[in-house]
């Protein structure tokens, strides 16, 4: 056998590793560029804004910000998860009002509005992650085991929710909340908002747990092509409902920031919460139909929400501006990064 008889077949199974390579590569910085396609808009916002206003640029003003997007960040994270496994639930913003004032509902005095129970505080935050648990399992366990239509049913717990919220209080607000209950939505560290290092966690340990633990590349699977997920030995069921769980947690903690940033349960909090959820979660590159996106898109949205409220705030428009103004950005926002992440994958 000749020299270059021998030598052929491994030139082309290095031809073949260097193409996979570069496929992947291109893979890779593709997903990269879709996930980080609201860069643009995000930079000219900024400028926009230094432009408007010249404390925008100021460390106060981003720290301030930043307090008033942790609370919505936490929510989009939750809804995130949902949505990944090709479901969603409309109810996280009832359950970001909702578990809150239960929690201080039993721990303030009637002077504060509350039931006069005054249990400690701890076990009114315990409270509130209990009511979390609770509504999430129970969505879960209805939309998911006996098949309700995820929008009808969490529509109709979202009304629900709401109503109780206000029922229990008659409408008023609660307030001389303890200093443990407000203490993640009111203290700082290091300069820096206890809300703000939480959300930021959050998200990392969600970026991490999607990307490396098998349940998180599971939820992909499921959301992809629940079938196919079932045929290869997922327990899709169990995983969807450990989400909804997951993330109604998650919307319960939101409202806890809430109530201590402002220190007090208003009956109307959360009210239009789930619209700024999914313009943060699609502008961010998740997919509604579930499979697709990653958090770091989703941050993404969540900052590009902020920018745009803090400036229309500093330039002092009109409050019934600011919807309209917020739904023109976000779709201007969403078609750009259509546009640059196709053209650039």
């Amino acid at each position: 056998m000749s020299k270059s008889t021998v030598e052929r077949p491994v030139n082309r199974q290095g031809q073949t590793v260097a193409g996979t390579l570069r496929r992947h590569g291109r893979h890779i910085i593709g997903n990269w560029v879709r996930e980080l396609a609201l860069l643009p808009v995000i930079v000219l916002l900024i400028i926009i804004g230094a432009i408007v206003n010249p404390s925008f640029l100021t460390t106060d003003n981003f720290i301030n910000v930043a307090q008033l997007a942790a609370p919505l960040g936490v929510v989009v994270v939750a809804e995130t998860l949902i949505l990944l496994t090709g479901k969603f639930d409309l109810s996280l913003q009832s359950m970001y009002g909702l578990a809150p004032m239960v929690g201080a509902w039993l721990i303030v005095s009637k002077d504060g509005q509350g039931l006069g129970t005054n249990w400690n505080p701890y076990l009114g935050i315990a409270i509130v992650l209990l009511v979390g648990l609770v509504v999430g399992a129970f969505n879960g366990f209805m939309v998911i085991k006996l098949g309700f239509n995820a929008f009808i049913f969490t529509l109709a717990m979202l009304i629900l929710l709401a109503g109780i919220q206000v029922g229990i209080v008659n409408g008023r607000t609660i307030y001389h909340l303890p200093p443990e209950f407000t203490y993640v939505g009111s203290q700082n560290l290091l300069g820096v908002p206890v809300s703000v290092w939480v959300t930021g966690a959050i998200f990392l340990l969600a970026a991490l747990f999607l990307r490396y633990h098998r349940v998180g590349r599971a939820i992909y699977a499921i959301g992809g092509n629940t079938e196919a997920a079932r045929a290869a030995g997922i327990h899709v069921d169990r995983i969807r409902i450990g989400v909804f769980i997951v993330a109604s947690l998650l919307a319960a903690l939101a409202g806890l920031m809430t109530a201590g940033e402002v220190a007090a349960v208003t009956a109307g909090q959360g009210n239009n919460l789930i619209f700024q959820v999914f313009a943060a979660a699609v502008i961010g590159g998740i997919s509604l139909d579930g499979g697709r996106g990653r958090m770091v898109g989703a941050l993404t949205g969540v900052i590009l929400l902020a920018l745009v409220s803090n400036i229309l705030i500093l330039s002092q428009v009109q409050t019934f501006w600011i919807d309209a103004a917020n739904g023109l950005i976000i779709l201007i926002a969403l078609g750009l990064a259509r546009l640059i992440g196709s053209e650039r994958a």
